[in-house]
């Protein structure tokens, strides 16, 4: 039987102490060495330099990981299949981008990953390290201007969460579905496409921003 796993993104409601991306310790944006920008699934970006502070006013408190939002549209905008895992927790899974919507200072990245074969790990699959079970390592990538964009975290210290899906105990079996969300700081306003950096799945190049 089909099982969904629904984490949608809530309306991003700044206040307070919190986030922000270009703050240290949060998700934001980072200037990239343009000769390692990638324009194919197969490429790289180098090493990140310290990202920018947002303004004062932008440095609020931002949803924790797993809140939900009125439900997005299902239609893909961008897709890509691929062989993910090893031994036992081996699959090939579909990643659709459903939307990537700027809302003011921020951009909210939807996707779905479906299993197609076999078994895959979301618990951890698409996180920083082993013991985060979100999908913090998710990023977007503007190759015009040389920059990465962090997914965005509630605070600055150690212990601040991204604003994004959690993930944890999401092991996909075949024909199961899981719908996730990140959000992040918003590229510059005549930036209309961008690529998008997922784990396991690779480099959507050329996403639309509505």
């Amino acid at each position: 039987m089909r099982k969904t796993f629904a984490l949608t993104v809530a309306a991003v409601a700044l206040a307070g102490c919190g986030v922000l991306p270009g703050q240290s310790g949060g998700g934001g944006e980072e200037r990239q060495s343009q000769a390692a920008v990638p324009d194919t699934p197969a490429s790289s970006p180098a090493q990140d330099s310290p990202a920018q502070d947002q303004p004062a006013q932008e440095q609020q408190q931002s949803p924790s990981a797993g809140q939900s939002a009125p439900p997005q549209s299902t239609k893909a905008i961008s897709t890509l299949e691929a062989n993910v895992g090893a031994g036992d927790m081996h699959g090939k899974a579909r990643a659709d981008i459903t939307a990537l919507k700027r809302q003011g200072r921020t951009v909210s990245l939807n996707w779905t990953v479906t299993t197609l074969d076999g078994k895959v790990n979301l618990h951890n699959g698409m996180s920083g390290s082993p013991l985060d079970y979100t999908v913090s390592a998710v990023s977007l990538i503007d190759p015009v201007n040389a920059k990465r964009y962090r997914v965005a975290r509630n605070g600055t210290g150690e212990d601040a969460e991204c604003v994004c899906s959690g993930t944890q105990g999401q092991f996909l079996e075949k024909g199961d579905s899981s719908t996730l969300y990140a959000v992040f700081a918003a590229p510059p306003a005549d930036v209309t496409k961008i690529n998008v950096e997922m784990p396991m799945f690779g480099v959507f190049t050329d996403v639309p921003i509505s």
